[in-house]
């Protein structure tokens, strides 16, 4: 059977690249549907993240432009993972296969054509991955490489150097719909999943219009929000370095004693000032990590619902349509 494939596009204030972009998404579509690799049913769904621009506008234009087009709008900001994630979830009874892709243009959409290929070989998750980081700066490529090493050191389980631009089937959507973490980070949640997975590596280029929304400061909170959601290791080093303080502790009070008796004890404020910070400085680092997880069970057990969807617009449509008396 030909399959029926979703592309999901989460947006947040992209008026400037999304008529740019929309046009490669639809291209990509139709030829992909005169090709006979995907249904004629397939779609291009946006999500809205709460835009404070014309993006949920331009989507709802679109929308009544090409029945190819639908889109969903969140109720508010709550950032890229949960945007990922309502597409997913609202594509999953509607469709066979999805396709997460940044509106950017970033991501080379050509890579679907492979994408598609694979899982007809059998893969339900076909991961995105950049061939290489040679248009980053040195600074982002060592980060970027860095953090994905620190992730695999830690016990967790991602795909080095992929983000969000992945394959999913529905069969795949539906197991995942029972995760239920609060604390989204997606790229080190669907291998958790299992199912056959394969790659297929894409060049990155140039964001075509608009300005990044993710700078230094939310791809750090990212990745710290993925270390800490995924692996309880950093409590494990806490413990490695606590007993490594307290031999240090240890040796340093048979030091004293030892000086104290043989009468050579000289008075040093700076030293016991120096000791006092050090140990100090490794409490409230320890304590800080040991509070960012009970943070993090705080919204869980809160079990908030992780995105809120206020329109559609198939509803829209189904408002202006003429009733039929």
């Amino acid at each position: 059977m030909i399959p029926k494939l979703y592309i999901v596009v989460p947006c947040y204030n992209e008026e400037e690249v999304l008529p740019i972009t929309c046009e490669m998404f639809l291209k990509k579509l139709l030829s992909l549907i005169s090709n006979k690799k995907i249904s004629d049913k397939s779609k291009i769904l946006f999500i809205d993240d709460g835009s404070k621009d014309k993006t949920w506008q331009i989507i709802t234009e679109l929308s009544k432009k090409d029945p190819h087009y639908a889109g969903i709008a969140q109720s508010r900001n709550r950032g890229h993972q949960a945007a990922v994630l309502a597409g997913l979830m609202e594509a999953k009874d509607k469709c066979d296969i999805t396709v997460s892709i940044d509106c950017d243009g970033q991501d080379d959409i050509n890579a679907i054509d492979e994408m598609i290929e694979k899982y007809s070989n059998g893969a339900e998750i076909v991961y995105g991955v950049r061939s290489s980081r040679k248009k980053d700066s040195f600074f982002k490529r060592t980060t970027a490489e860095g953090f994905y090493k620190v992730m695999n050191k830690l016990g967790t389980e991602v795909v080095f150097n992929h983000a969000d631009y992945r394959l999913v089937s529905s069969r795949v959507l539906n197991e995942f719909a029972d995760f239920k973490e609060v604390n989204l980070f997606l790229r080190g949640t669907f291998p958790l999943v299992g199912f056959k997975s394969d790659i297929v590596y894409y060049e990155r280029f140039e964001r075509i219009a608009g300005k990044t929304h993710y700078p230094l400061k939310k791809m750090l909170g990212l990745a710290w929000d993925g270390i800490t959601s995924l692996s309880v290791k950093p409590l494990h080093l806490i413990i490695g370095l606590g007993l490594f303080v307290a031999f240090l502790s240890f040796i340093a009070v048979i030091w004293s004693v030892t000086m104290q008796l043989l009468g050579k004890t000289v008075a040093g404020w700076a030293s016991i000032i120096s000791i006092i910070s050090f140990i100090g400085g490794i409490q409230l680092i320890s304590i800080g990590i040991i509070g960012e997880y009970i943070g993090k069970i705080y919204m869980e057990v809160k079990h908030r619902p992780r995105y809120i969807i206020s329109d559609r617009t198939e509803n829209l449509k189904e408002k202006q349509a003429p009733k039929k008396k």
